[in-house]
């Protein structure tokens, strides 16, 4: 047995007084006299044995009493193991205020339900002083060591935190914490958390310090249901302003049962420009679309917003859409200017398209930096210098289309296309050959066939008499039925080749008036253009933007109102990679969702969306004997089945000090002190 508070063990030298009073009987005696002294002798023999027993058990009663109310003082316990008395160092609690917290049960919050046991847990170590308190925020706040009273303030402004953390961080954080503490006994560390799967990591592969005891807590939490949004993006490459715009969206279910008839709304610039709503299947998904007229130019903020209760955190998901920018094409041709040619009337008939016209002997190079897309459309000499320009313009992310002359000069080809990725250039001669059915499951062709076309497999295709070939490379997109290739697509370092195997013009086939022409230039179109995602989230190791012309010594910022970041960025070219902050976190502050600013040199480059990690909207949860498994033939790891436990304060006492019996002992003394009134009430002489 052994006692939290062994000094009030000198209370029991109270026990003296009374037995000193009984010994000394300082009682004051009367004078009674009697005639007849015989009787007397007789009154005062019985009356005497008679007040001895009674005297004697006041004075045990009395001394019982205050002996049991000493050892309540002094707080003695049982101990569970000898192998545990020496956890005298730090108690480190870790609390989860991720927003999967925000998951109630029977109307109380967790981080509510969570703080609220904590309160009390603290309430077991009110004496002592070498506490810490860890939150998902890493605040500066966890530092040092705390009395729990000083804890127990914190939690009265707990909030929750956009930051998640892994169990592995959680434990390595504790340990630098416990470690800068410099305790003088082992610790004892303690996780009080939901344990949801998507966020907990793999806690089997952690390696608990044999030194500490580490004891789960877990929030009860059942299956639990939650709407969230996976993914936004637009019907078409293309956004025009002015013009009808699809954008879908993907709605995601991470519960057990189905969601019938959710309203979703669409917002842009505050303003809700369309509705609509969805059935989801239990953990499922499905999409809906939303049709929209884009009235303004720059930067439109987007929101995908519902209702989902209880938890809310994910009910809104931003987005930055931008109408999308003239896309610049440097036609290339070879001979005389024909306006009327196939690549003139796809693109000069359209404002979305800039079409320069410049025949590839007196080309401007410089026109080439400056292009979204290159078309060399039947140039039968390349020019050196006008090549060298191109070949650096695709490895540096540009999009090059090559429409071959009737008689190709295939060795000048063949040198520069090589150094874009494409290999075993040959002459090739032959009848037109009809094209087979293209794979409508390849994204090149997404949404370029109607669903009744991709159902049948029946398109009517046009024919092309090619005049090279070339060793199969990158993705075929068009072939021929007689097995050669007659377009493909290659990827040369950040940029993409489109390479044809017949010319356009009548006379080596009817490619260019088919109706599938069309969408095939205007796909290729679009993979010129360098297009930002719509979206971006916090749990994104590095991010990819275009940016316009900047020196290499450019430092880019994120701002979002008063919080700035310079995350690690490399500049390549126009090619900015940006490493962002772990889990969207600046010093001391964890970044809320919503829009951030790129910006640089004083002006703003760009306007992202940022979400968070989608893994804190998957609410599924490990149970108590899922974490006894995670942790199974660790004799240091204790795992409570729930928080929500009525008798967990009481089982947690047990648990940590072992048995207390400062209880027993003080209902003893009050029934040692009703022991003795009654004596002296009811044993009258």
């Amino acid at each position: 047995m052994g006692f939290l508070f062994p000094t009030f063990l000198w209370g029991l030298l109270a026990v003296a007084v009374p037995l000193a009073i009984h010994l000394f009987n300082f009682r004051r005696t009367r004078r009674v006299l009697f005639t007849n002294v015989s009787f007397l002798k007789e009154i005062e023999t019985r009356k005497s044995s008679f007040r001895k027993m009674k005297h004697l058990l006041i004075l045990l009663a009395r001394m019982l009493a205050i002996t049991c109310l000493a050892l309540a003082f002094a707080q003695p316990y049982l101990k569970r193991d000898a192998a545990l008395v020496d956890f005298q160092g730090i108690k480190s609690f870790y609390l989860d205020n991720s927003f999967s917290m925000q998951n109630e049960d029977n109307n109380r919050r967790f981080i509510d339900i969570a703080a609220g046991s904590l309160d009390e847990l603290l309430g077991i170590y009110s004496n002592l002083t070498s506490l810490q308190l860890v939150t998902n925020d890493f605040s500066p706040e966890d530092h040092g060591v705390f009395t729990a009273s000083g804890l127990q303030d914190r939690l009265t402004s707990m909030e929750l935190t956009p930051a998640s953390r892994t169990f592995r961080e959680v434990y390595s954080r504790q340990k630098s914490m416990i470690g800068n503490a410099s305790p003088a006994g082992k610790s004892e560390i303690y996780w009080i958390s939901d344990f949801q799967k998507s966020t907990a990591g793999d806690m089997a592969q952690i390696e608990i310090d044999s030194a500490d005891r580490l004891t789960l807590i877990p929030v009860s939490a059942g299956e639990a249901r939650n709407i969230f949004v996976d993914s936004v993006w637009l019907q078409t490459p293309f956004l025009r302003q002015g013009q009808k715009n699809v954008l879908n969206v993907r709605m995601r279910s991470s519960g057990s049962e189905p969601v019938e008839n959710l309203p979703v709304r669409l917002i842009l610039n505050d303003t809700q420009v369309s509705a609509s709503s969805v059935d989801i299947p239990a953990n499922g998904a499905q999409h809906i679309s939303f049709d929209f007229i884009l009235g303004e130019e720059g930067y439109i903020r987007g929101i995908v917003n519902f209702d989902d209760f209880p938890v809310t955190f994910d009910n809104q998901y931003y987005f930055v859409l931008n109408a999308s920018p003239v896309i610049r094409i440097l036609h290339l041709h070879g001979g005389t200017l024909n306006l009327s040619d196939p690549v003139n009337r796809v693109y000069r008939n359209d404002s979305l398209f800039h079409v320069t016209n410049s025949n590839a002997g007196n080309a401007d190079v410089g026109q080439v930096s400056v292009s979204d897309l290159v078309i060399l459309n039947e140039v039968e000499r390349l020019p050196p210098s006008l090549m060298a320009g191109v070949v650096d313009f695709v490895n540096k992310g540009g999009t090059l289309l090559v429409i071959p002359p009737g008689k190709p000069d295939v060795p000048s080809y063949k040198a520069y296309l090589e150094q874009m990725g494409l290999f075993g250039l040959d002459q090739y001669s032959g009848d037109a050959v009809p094209l087979s059915e293209p794979d409508t499951r390849i994204p090149f062709f997404q949404d370029v066939f109607e669903a009744s076309l991709k159902a049948d497999g029946q398109v009517n295709m046009p024919a092309a008499a090619s005049v090279w070939q070339w060793a199969k490379a990158g993705n075929t997109l068009l072939s021929l039925r007689n097995g050669h290739q007659f377009l493909s697509q290659i990827t040369a370092r950040q940029g993409k080749l489109y390479l044809l195997s017949a010319p356009l013009n009548a006379m080596a086939g009817n490619f260019s008036q088919h109706a599938l022409f069309v969408p095939v230039m205007y796909k290729i179109a679009a993979s010129g253009v360098r297009a930002e995602k719509t979206a971006y989230s916090f749990g994104d190791n590095a991010i990819e933007l275009t940016v316009s012309d900047a020196g290499s010594n450019t430092i880019f910022k994120i701002r979002n109102g008063e919080a700035e970041m310079i995350p690690v960025q490399r500049l390549a070219g126009n090619k900015l990679v940006l490493q962002l902050p772990k889990k969207g976190e600046l010093p001391g502050q964890a970044l809320e969702p919503g829009y951030f600013s790129l910006e640089a040199n004083g002006k703003t480059e760009s306007l992202l969306a940022f979400n968070l990690d989608k893994a804190e909207s998957e609410l599924a949860y490990y149970s108590a004997e899922e974490l006894r498994r995670q942790f199974a033939g660790r004799k240091n790891v204790t795992v409570f089945k729930s928080i929500e436990d009525s008798d967990l304060g009481e089982r947690f006492e047990k648990y940590s000090t072992g048995t207390r019996l400062w209880k027993y002992f003080l209902y003893a003394a009050l029934g040692f002190l009703l022991t003795e009134i009654l004596l002296v009430r009811l044993m009258k002489s």
